[in-house]
């Protein structure tokens, strides 16, 4: 009987572990970076970030699982050419006056092994939402030594199909519809 109690109490200790809440994560503006890149007829690449972004991870190990709410804002676009930056805010591209933020939720981690190997989730863009998968290029969680306290994150890319969302300019001159999408992410624990 005293085996039995202590087998089935090591079992509902186990079971609890296994199913512990996610943890907490923001996003760390300083090390997190979206960039996007499109081809330009063929001969240069035309690339770009968004300079403002937030957001958060739940992220739980064990259970092999998280949550990703990350936005940025469609104003902060920086090529590096201000008078590209204007027509890419324009009513053209991505419409910032209308809508200022892009935003992408995740719904599901996938897993190779501990390592997390995409995500897949909604990103909302022109006020449309569609669905996107990212895939891990890599993905590591460490403990900071200057912030004393658990970060995770990588480096995750997509390619996207911009007409999904309404974004048709320059299609029908030869314009890319393709669009790489690299989210560099770096997030601490609460």
């Amino acid at each position: 009987m005293r085996k039995t109690f202590f087998a089935l109490a090591a079992a509902t200790l186990l079971a609890g572990a296994a199913h512990a809440a996610p943890s907490e994560y923001a996003i760390d503006p300083a090390h997190t970076f979206v960039t996007f890149e499109i081809s330009h007829f063929g001969a240069s690449v035309n690339r770009g970030r968004f300079d403002k972004k937030q957001g958060t991870v739940e992220f739980d190990k064990a259970g092999k699982s998280g949550k990703v709410d990350i936005s940025f804002d469609s104003n902060s676009i920086n090529t590096g050419t201000p008078s590209f930056d204007k027509h890419l805010q324009s009513a053209d591209l991505f419409n910032a006056a209308q809508f200022p933020t892009i935003h992408f939720v995740s719904d599901k981690f996938h897993f190779n092994g501990d390592k997390v190997s995409e995500v897949t989730g909604q990103l909302t863009l022109l006020g449309k939402t569609a669905p996107v998968t990212f895939k891990a290029n890599q993905f590591n969680c460490y403990q900071s030594p200057m912030l004393k306290r658990e970060v995770c994150g990588g480096d995750f890319e997509a390619t996207i199909d911009r007409t999904q969302w309404g974004m048709n300019y320059g299609i029908d001159w030869g314009f890319a519809k393709n669009v790489r999408l690299v989210v560099q992410i770096e997030a601490i624990k609460q």
